[in-house]
Parts: C-alpha cells; structure tokens; sequence
C-alpha cells in the first residue's frame, strides 16, 4: 500500500513539475521573444528598446516567474491558454483542431503498424514458434526514414501514379500516405519485437498441451500473441505518442495541420503560448496512453502476475548463421572505404544532380558534390555520435527499469517530450551548443528501453523459477545477476541495436532544424534532410544515404542474433548462502 501511494505522490510530483516547466517557458528562455513578434507584426518598425520593451509588457515578459505560471494556470480550467503572439487569435481552438487531426492520423498509423507486424510474425506463427528468417528485411523496413518514405509515397504513388491525393486533409482518402509513411517502420519494429517472445510462448506447457489435446493451430497461435502483448504494450504506447518527431516531416510533406507540426512551428517562430499549449495536449495524451496500455496488461495477464504463475517466454535463439552480417557489414565497411578517399566538400557545379556513373558512382548532389564521398566521410560522424547515444541510452534504460516505481512515472512524462521539443527545450535552459543535439537525443532515446526492460522483468519475477529460486534461500542480488539480467539484457540490447538507425535519423532531424549537425556536414541524416526536396529529379541523391541507413539497421539486428546467444543453463540453488551451478553447452 505504500508502494502505491508513493507511486502516485512521485506521479503527481512528476506532472506538477512539467506542467510548471511548460507554463514556465516564456520565463525560462534565454532568447527575447519581443524581436521576433515585433518582426512578425511589423518587419518594417525599428526595433528600438522603448518598442522592444513596450512589447514585452504587452506580452507580460515582465511579470515574475509566479506571474506568469499563475496566470497561465488559472486560464485553463476556462479553456483559456492565452493569445498568440504572432496572430494575436486564442491559442485552444487551433489546437484542439490540430489535435484531432493527429488523433486520425495516429489512428490510421497504427492500424496499418499492426498489419505490418502481423506479416512480420506470419512464419513464426504458421510454423508453429519456430523463426525461419534473420529478420533482417524488416529491421532495414524499420530503420526507414519517415520523411523519405513520406516524399517517395508522396511522389510515385500520389503525383506520378494518382492513385491517391498527396497533399491537403479533407478526409479519410488523404490519410493513407501518411498513414504509410508512419506505420510501415513501426510496425516492422513491433514486429520484430514480437517475434523475438513468441518462441518462448509456444514452448510453454499450456502451448505443448494444447497441441497435444488437438486443438486448432490458429487459436494456438492467437493465445500466444495475447501471451506476448504486455511485453509489448509499453512499446506500443510510445507509438500513441508519435505525432512528433519523424511525424513533423510526414505532416510537413503531405501539408497535414497536425499537433506535432504545430508545436515545431510554434517553437520556431517563438509562439511561446501555442508551444505551451500544444506540449500540454502531447503530455496528457502520453499520460492516458500509458493508462491505457498498463490497465491492458493488466487485464491480459490477469491474476498470474500477482500468484507467480508465468513461465519465462525467452528461450534460446536459433542458431544464427553468420553470412549475413558479415555480408551487410561487408558491403557497408566497402561503401565507407571507397568514400574516404574522394573530396566531400569539392563543387561542381557543372556537375549538378548527375546520375551515378564510373567517376560518381553513387551521382551527384544539387552542388554537384560526390555523394559517394559524403556518405563515405559521413559515417564518421554519423555512426559514433549514434552509437554513444545509443550506449548510453542503453545503460541509463536498463538501470532505470530495473527501478519501475520511480521510472514508471518518469518514462510516462519523457514519452511526451519528442527529440525535437526536447531539444528546443534545452536550447533554452542551457543555451545552443554543439552538444545540445546529443544531449536532447539521450534524454528522451532511453525511454522506451526503461519501458521495455521493467516490461520483461515484471513478467520474469512473476515466473515459478524466479519463485523457486527465491524460496531455495537465494538473495535479491543473486536472483537479479543470475535470472533477471539475462532474461533481460539480450532482448532489450537488440532492441536499442534497432533503434540506431532512428537516433542517427532524430540527429538529422535537429541538425535540419538549425539544433544538430549543420552544412556542409556530410552527416547522414542531414544528406537526406538536403537532397530530400530533388527526390524526384535525382533519387540517388535521396536514396544513397537511406540505403546506408537501412543496411546499418539490417546489420545491427543480424549481428544482436549472433552475439546475443544464450547459452543452455541448468540451476540448482540450495537453500544455505553457497549457491551452485551447473552449465552445459
């Protein structure tokens, strides 16, 4: 009973402070807001101090802080978040319409996420648990860039082909691109995590029985995805959520008046009112999502969390032939080592969008640069700098779900803060810098690993092995190192290896917005930031670095299934402090 107070007073805690931090912004921003509203009212007007300072007061910039919040606070019980700096319209109208249109997208997003998750575990469940692929298809389907996937959707199926409107949002017919663009990679995502659990579900007593007994293959297989779900109902939450982010640039190329691109409008042109007001609808959304999703698993589950009655769903990896990880890596060291050597930053401008030939074999860009030697030297600054974030994303999710009461709360409150308010965030509190990408990357990258990590474990304490060995005398930190970390560890390391590719993409998305890696940087992301608007007339431009991308998601998931193999271990725990064991490969 305890527990759960304090989880609720630690919630509440959370939600006051963010709400605070919201309503604080105008207050907390280094930045002057008067020049960029004068600039926005009147460009033609000096901005002398009188003016500059006669807006401010306007404004209320110089209110205290306890003004500010006050004020701002007691306006949203009526449904008041206040005017627009640059319009001068109430902010609440306009975002509640921005909010329902995102609510239909994200509807539509996940509906198709799920169908792209079933076709990526129809082998597994036809075959009754046992994985026939490496998956390695679905992992590069995964490390997609949305924003591609939407200009190529976009391009070919929407101007090209006409079979269904590119632009505008009159309906349900104008969703499905961007549904697309938005579901295909999370549900190969979702996919993937759900086929790495359901050999461990078919291998379960009920499962052997069933099959035993004759019961129907298919309703076997529905049970074990049921039986799968909570892990998984955490991740899918985060996905509820995804009306930012990569979403920004779907609602940006198929001009979708959404949530997220109303907020990344608002931060850019320093309308503080609609940014608080639409960073407020994306944390109450993020809130009732993980209310939905954690009474979901709760119901699916039922009373077998709390008696102790779940088996563990990891089982040994099938063996992992090592050709194609060794084929992908091969083929991404060859395509760096023959970039290096060429001029990243030497113009052409005769040259320009040239289609792949013998001297540029992968083209050219729109300044007639070797796109080839801009991925090649790129890799540097793309691959490392992800890398880190995506280590010490890892470590930071697995500490801190191994601690669900105080990031339960936590990962609820991160999840509502996308890369990019998170780094408009920081620009403001600490100032721009060149760590300020990285730094907004991580605090939000090790959120859905927490999410993912207290998942497994709840369900791995629950298991009657967990229980057995606890009632054998073994000690918290036994059990922790023994059964729960190794239960844990392989499936969630996977997990951060697909995300990778994604951390390198929010990098690019931030360096795009002025808050990462700038030009002439040859950064990944930032290449299909840049030749994004000549997909059309120069696809190798585009094409290359997602290529790159996409084959760095396909070797992180192939290279996770060699190295992460458990091995076969069979415990005896006695109940005196001197534990054994006993291994067998």
């Amino acid at each position: 009973m305890r527990g759960r107070v304090g989880t609720l007073l630690w919630r509440a805690l959370l939600a006051a402070l963010l709400v605070c931090g919201i309503g604080l912004l105008p207050w907390l921003t280094r930045t002057d807001p008067a020049f960029t509203v004068l600039k926005a009212r009147s460009a033609e007007r000096e901005a002398t101090p009188a003016v500059l300072a006669d807006i401010r007061d306007q404004l209320g910039l110089d209110a205290g802080p306890l003004r500010l919040l006050g004020d701002w606070l007691g306006g949203l019980p009526r449904g008041d978040a206040g005017r627009s700096w640059i319009s001068g319209a109430e902010v609440m109208p306009d975002v509640l319409q921005a909010l329902g249109a995102s609510l239909l997208l994200m509807a539509v997003a996940l509906t198709i996420a799920f169908l792209v998750a079933a076709l990526v575990c129809a082998r597994t469940l036809c075959g009754g648990g046992r994985r026939r692929g490496g998956g390695s298809g679905s992992a590069m389907v995964a490390a997609l860039p949305e924003f591609l996937t939407a200009s190529v959707l976009a391009t070919v199926v929407g101007v090209q082909l006409g079979w269904l409107p590119a632009l505008g949002w009159y309906g349900l017919q104008w969703t499905i691109l961007p549904g697309l663009a938005l579901g295909l990679p999370a549900g190969a995502l979702l996919g993937r995590l759900l086929d790495d659990l359901l050999p461990g579900a078919f291998a379960e007593p009920w499962a052997l029985a069933a099959a035993a007994r004759g019961i129907p293959a298919r309703r076997i297989a529905s049970q074990a995805v049921r039986r799968c779900l909570p892990a998984l109902l955490p991740n899918a939450g985060l996905f509820v959520v995804g009306l930012t982010g990569g979403s920004v640039a779907v609602e940006q190329i198929f001009d979708i008046p959404g949530l997220g691109r109303t907020a990344l409008q608002a931060a850019i042109a320093q309308d503080l009112p609609v940014l608080q007001a639409s960073t407020l609808a994306l944390v109450l959304l993020a809130a009732l999502a993980a209310g939905a999703t954690r009474i979901t698993a709760r119901l699916l589950i039922g009373p077998a969390l709390r008696d102790g009655g779940l088996s563990s769903l990891h089982r040994p990896a099938p063996p992992a032939r090592p050709t194609p990880p060794l084929l992908y890596g091969g083929v991404l060291l060859g395509v760096v080592a023959l970039g290096l050597p060429r001029d990243p930053l030497a113009l052409d401008t005769r040259a320009r969008l040239q289609p792949p030939s013998w001297a540029h074999p992968f083209g050219t860009d729109a300044l007639g640069r070797d796109v080839l030697a801009r991925v090649g030297h790129g890799a540097l600054d793309t691959l490392l700098l992800a890398s880190a974030i995506s280590a010490a994303a890892l470590l930071i999710g697995l500490a801190l779900g191994l601690m669900p009461r105080l990031s339960g709360p936590l990962v609820d409150t991160v999840n509502a803060i996308p890369p990019v308010l998170a780094a408009l965030l920081v620009t403001a509190v600490v100032g721009s810098g060149g760590a300020t990408p990285a730094l907004a990357v991580t605090v939000v990258a090790w959120a859905p690993l927490a999410a993912h990590t207290a998942a497994l474990l709840r369900q791995e304490r629950a298991t009657l092995h967990v229980t057995a060995t606890q009632g054998l005398g073994a000690g918290r930190w036994y059990v922790l190192r023994h059964e729960l970390l190794p239960a844990a560890l392989p499936p969630v390391t996977r997990h951060a290896l697909l995300r990778l590719p994604s951390v390198a993409l929010a990098l690019a998305a931030l360096g795009f917005l002025g808050l990462g890696a700038q030009p002439p940087s040859p950064e990944w992301g930032l290449l299909l930031a840049e030749n994004q608007p000549y997909a059309e007339r120069a696809p190798w431009a585009v094409l290359a670095p997602a290529a790159v991308l996409a084959l760095l998601g396909a070797l992180a998931v192939t290279a996770a299934g060699v190295k992460f193999r458990p091995r076969k271990t069979v415990r005896v725990v006695q109940p005196r402090p001197e534990t054994r064991e006993l291994a067998f490969q």
